[in-house]
């Protein structure tokens, strides 16, 4: 069995309380997904097959290796794929540092307790948000995180309902606004004048690079 792969590529994480590390991304094809905000359509579909050990091969040439380096798992949606996820399980047992950015709709308990569950749960806005599993929240590990992108009030009043159910003092919860539609500086207001144990999330790589490029 194989991978289908978009890209593979090494960068500076973006978001997580991993951001600003350096971050080898394995970007998988194909999502059960259409949020009307996406910024990765172009993992929708095409790429190339290849095998688990190919695309070991090319994370270990990117420095995947190194002690200090984290491993993500991207798409896409990783989880989708069997292989992926035995791959992400493999890494995360041999002692890497693994993510894997899921986008809140398939169970996470196919991963290994050792890898990094960065969970999207979609709001309104995505048009998608009566597709999250839910019960995710209750099966967030000692490693997992939890990101919610926030258009507007009503992805914002989503989130507060959800809230509860997580544990931010041992599952990180981040916030993005979507870019162009919510100015960072108004949800950083939403959140000091809420008072929520919750971190701003920029998505760092669209300050360092333009957003709109790919492989970094």
């Amino acid at each position: 069995m194989s991978l289908r792969i978009c890209e593979i590529f090494k960068s500076i994480q973006g978001e997580s309380t991993f951001a600003g590390r350096p971050c080898v991304f394995v970007r998988l094809v194909g999502c059960n997904l259409r949020c009307a905000w996406c910024d990765t359509a172009y993992s929708h579909e095409g790429g190339e097959d290849l095998s688990a050990e190919a695309v070991l091969a090319r994370i270990d040439a990117l420095g995947g290796g190194l002690p200090h380096m984290l491993v993500e798992f991207t798409g896409g949606e990783p989880l989708l794929q069997p292989e992926a996820v035995a791959l992400a399980n493999r890494l995360a047992r041999d002692g890497r540092t693994v993510l894997v950015e899921t986008n809140g709709s398939l169970d996470i308990s196919a991963l290994h307790p050792d890898v990094a569950a960065i969970v999207d749960m979609k709001g309104p806005s995505s048009g998608e948000s009566a597709k999250m599993d839910t019960e995710n929240l209750e099966r967030l590990r000692a490693r997992d995180e939890v990101k919610f992108v926030i258009a507007d009030r009503l992805d914002w009043e989503r989130m507060l309902c959800l809230l509860p159910r997580i544990d931010a003092r041992r599952n990180p919860v981040n916030l993005s606004p979507v870019p162009g539609i919510l100015a960072a500086a108004d949800l950083a207001r939403w959140m000091l004048d809420a008072d929520l144990d919750a971190r701003l999330n920029l998505q760092l790589h669209k300050h360092i690079w333009p957003a709109e490029a790919r492989g970094v």
